[in-house]
């Protein structure tokens, strides 16, 4: 009987990511996951793909950069293998200046991009009312940038699934291991990942966002009082989301989300009459590090983890899963020293 070349345990965005690149090179790969795909926090609603400041330079913002220009042609492939839409656009984004200080940075800010971002993208200080939002700003400007995208987290998680399946790739609740093993199994993973190495590599923070109805798809992403406001091309636009260590029901919304719809509202007046369509909770993995958690599993041969998206999974995916498949099939290793499971140790 034939074995597959990789397994992938875990069907959220990396695994899904990770499984796609390895089945783009000719692996044969079997993604398991009893959940099925976007169960975790990948099947969410805000999708908001944005870079870090265009300052001091480091490998995290560096492959970070590198991801989100890969993203197009990325997610092109995934819709045309598997004919499903995955809603991404590189939409850009734009966030309020509060005073005069901010606007100083922004424009110092503005001439790093231009070196840093290799004239790729472009970060630059525009009147607000140029930006598509009537939105709340105290001088009167904005920061714009054209790196940021957006996807919506379900759709995608979907189109990659039908793309590995369209690819020869399968998708399982169960199934043994066989190949190389890759564990991409989020919050549940950092949990048996900290068990097996005796000490907290990670953790799972909730997360609570809101699908409201307002259709502007061709508007940037708002980024305002700390939230993502992110326009779908379906008619909606996701409000996100808090960060929360202590929590009893990881599924449940409550008054913090409230308080999140009530500071968009206030950032963003055009939200004001905006009806909630839905009301979302997760767990997203965070890893001790604060970067991805990628590489080899200590200790466990053939086995490797891709966890600790956090809130940049989905824009991290495209890399995670190219320098993830260079390992696996080529022996070739790029990982970052920072994004390495040993970066996330005591």
């Amino acid at each position: 009987m034939a074995t597959r070349d990789v397994t992938v345990r875990g069907a959220g965005i990396f695994g899904l990511s990770v499984a796609w690149a390895c089945l783009s090179r000719g692996a044969s790969v079997r993604v398991i996951d009893p959940h099925g795909p976007g169960a975790g926090a990948s099947g969410g609603i805000v999708g908001a793909l944005a870079p870090h400041t265009p300052e001091r330079w480091n490998p995290k913002k560096a492959f970070q950069f590198d991801s989100l220009i890969a993203a197009e042609g990325f997610w092109r492939g995934v819709a045309e293998t598997g004919g499903r839409d995955p809603g991404y656009a590189r939409s850009g984004r734009v966030q309020p200046l509060a005073d005069p200080r901010a606007v100083d940075l922004a424009r110092d800010r503005a001439d790093q991009a231009a070196d840093l971002w290799q004239g790729r993208a472009t970060w630059c200080v525009v009147p607000v009312h140029d930006t598509g939002w009537t939105v709340t700003s105290a001088t009167g400007l904005a920061v714009h940038d054209t790196l940021t995208a957006r996807l919506h987290p379900a759709q995608a998680t979907a189109a990659l699934a039908a793309a590995i399946t369209a690819a020869g790739g399968e998708i399982a609740t169960e199934g043994r291991d066989e190949g190389r093993v890759v564990w991409a199994t989020g919050a549940t993973g950092l949990r048996d990942l900290s068990a097996a190495l005796g000490q907290d590599v990670g953790v799972a923070v909730k997360g609570q966002a809101a699908l409201l109805g307002l259709s502007c798809p061709d508007r940037p992403q708002l980024f305002a009082d700390g939230l993502h406001i992110v326009p779908h091309a379906d008619g909606t636009v996701a409000i996100g989301s808090t960060s929360e260590r202590d929590f009893t029901d990881p599924a449940a919304t409550d008054t913090a989300l409230d308080d999140v719809l009530a500071r968009a509202r206030a950032a963003a007046p055009d939200l004001a009459a905006a009806p909630v369509l839905r009301r979302w909770a997760g767990l997203r993995p965070r890893a001790r590090s604060r970067a991805p958690m990628l590489g080899p599993w200590p200790g466990r041969p053939g086995h490797y983890v891709a966890n600790g998206g956090f809130k940049i999974g989905f824009g991290m995916a495209p890399k995670v899963a190219e320098v993830l498949a260079d390992l696996l099939l080529e022996g070739r290793d790029s990982i970052p020293a920072d994004f390495r499971v040993e970066a996330s140790l005591r």
